[in-house]
């Protein structure tokens, strides 16, 4: 391994393809899932303020409630999963391949 602008890299420093398409990949579930349960999370909070005639205060609330836990959610998601995919991709015996080598 060599270190490249502080970072440690295979080789040359590049990434192979089947690498770059793991990353592509799991950038896109972190965001789609992350979507999700935010649109799951909003429709909880602020849907009975959509849905029936509430009094001002109370949909203002749940509307910006929803819209604040939404997107915290979604952030604290897309965050967890690239962080759980960074920490997988590395082995955990540096050099070793498989357990049984």
């Amino acid at each position: 391994m060599r270190e490249h602008r502080g970072r440690q890299t295979r080789g040359n420093g590049r990434r192979g393809q089947a690498e770059r398409d793991a990353i592509t990949v799991e950038i896109g579930y972190a965001l789609c899932s992350a979507a999700f349960a935010a649109a799951v999370v909003f429709g909880a909070v602020a849907g009975p303020a959509l849905l029936f005639a509430l009094p001002g205060v109370v949909e203002t609330v749940l509307v910006r409630g929803g819209g604040v836990l939404a997107g915290a959610l979604f952030a604290v998601r897309a965050v967890s999963v690239l962080v759980r995919f960074r920490r997988a991709s590395q082995p955990s015996q540096p050099g070793r391949t498989s357990p049984d080598s």
